[in-house]
């Protein structure tokens, strides 16, 4: 039985969770909306209202900072986006129903910050992408010996203003 239980588990354990919910966030923030499944949507809602509370309080910096990862972010939220939400006590976001993903039949929705529109696009000076040559060990072959394989990707590096 399930009773006075808070929260889904959404198939995943604690870390992978929390984990989620930070990315939802974070791209919630970032882009001032989301597309996602109805049931995360509705788990991360409580989260982006606590976010803001603390974005809007200036003595809880420090607790904004332990949940950001992104410097620019973090600006974005307390410089942007909480004085724009400022006469409201709840309710920041809201979502609009898609219909239903082909795969499983899960409800998306988009779930917006209210007043988005008027956000500003974040540009690439504070997030700058550098290229970083990974390798890979294959195990060695009989005919060859041992044989390397290069792959390259692309990581996001913070840029100071």
């Amino acid at each position: 039985m399930r009773h006075r239980v808070y929260g889904k588990k959404l198939g995943r354990n604690k870390n992978e969770r929390t984990r989620l919910f930070k990315g939802l966030v974070q791209e919630l923030f970032l882009h001032g909306s989301l597309i996602t499944s109805e049931t995360k949507a509705k788990s991360i809602k409580g989260l982006v209202d606590k976010i803001i509370n603390l974005a809007k309080n200036k003595n809880s910096q420090r607790l904004l900072q332990a949940y950001f990862t992104n410097k620019a972010l973090e600006e974005r939220v307390s410089g942007e986006i909480a004085p724009k939400l400022d006469g409201r006590v709840s309710g920041y976001t809201s979502m609009i129903r898609l219909g239903v993903q082909e795969g499983d039949r899960t409800t998306l929705v988009k779930m917006s910050i209210i007043g988005q529109e008027e956000l500003k696009p974040l540009g690439k000076k504070e997030v700058k992408k550098e290229t970083v040559t990974v390798l890979k060990v294959k195990p060695e072959s009989k005919k060859t010996g041992e044989s390397k394989e290069k792959k390259t990707t692309k990581v996001a590096k913070k840029v100071k203003k």
